[in-house]
């Protein structure tokens, strides 16, 4: 078996589940040392991981408080030990924080929805930057930050402020693709529409389908391959992209 050191290297926070845990799998079988965080779920995450390395792929978890500055830099500092120098990373780990209207939502939910969706993406890239840039010793690098649909569409009535998260996500994307394209880092952001994850009810997809012109919601497999593909060093001239996975909606 190749020595996984020889392998690229991938972080995919929140991968116990959904569209994370669809994007570590396919990444594993396309050569990549994945790890992957939970918060809640260990259960989930390790059954990820023995799937992953059932098939011959090279996976490991553990827990971590993405809004947390020295969770992350223990993520960071685990994963280098385990498999090597990272190369890749995916900010998958959010909540929808809803539904409810803003004037029911409480602070305390504000500051939650924020620091996860929000916060948290940015200390992931903060600590990727410092470890991947060229500037800085590293070997480059390619990140891949999950938007929403609801960023463009603003989600009236049900979760205003999640999709004010997510713009957020996008448009940090754009600015930091920008900053770090000449330290050898590639920024992305993927927008998924409704996907069939156990974070939307099934009432709620059948509620939404009528209104996305693909008919359905997407399975997280499909967001999983847009963010895999902007992952590949094959797309060394892709930064500063928003890739909407949405079924035309």
């Amino acid at each position: 078996m190749t020595d996984p050191r020889e392998r690229p290297v991938l972080i995919v926070t929140g991968g116990s589940r959904g569209i994370g845990a669809a994007t570590a799998k396919l990444a594993a079988s396309q050569g990549w040392c994945v790890m992957t965080t939970y918060l809640g779920r260990s259960a989930a995450a390790a059954a990820i991981v023995e799937e992953i390395r059932s098939s011959g792929g090279e996976a490991a978890t553990m827990q971590v408080e993405i809004a947390n500055e020295s969770s992350v830099k223990q993520m960071f500092d685990v994963t280098e030990k385990t498999f090597g120098r990272i190369t890749g990373l995916v900010n998958n780990a959010g909540v929808d924080g809803g539904p409810s209207l803003l004037a029911d939502v409480t602070t305390e939910e504000l500051r939650h929805v924020l620091d996860i969706n929000v916060l948290g993406p940015m200390l992931c890239c903060r600590e990727a930057v410092r470890r991947m840039s060229t500037e800085r010793g590293g070997a480059g690098g390619s990140i891949v930050n999950v938007g929403s649909i609801a960023a463009r569409l603003g989600s009236p009535g049900e979760r205003v402020h999640y999709a004010g998260s997510k713009g957020a996500v996008a448009s940090f994307s754009t600015g930091l693709a920008r900053e770090v394209m000449k330290s050898g880092i590639r920024v992305n952001c993927v927008t998924p529409g409704v996907t069939a994850t156990d974070m939307v009810s099934p009432e709620r997809i059948a509620r939404m389908a009528p209104s996305i012109p693909a008919g359905r919601a997407a399975q997280p497999e499909e967001i999983a391959r847009a963010i895999v593909f902007l992952l590949s060093p094959e797309q060394a001239y892709v930064t500063g992209a928003e890739i909407m996975v949405s079924g035309g909606r």
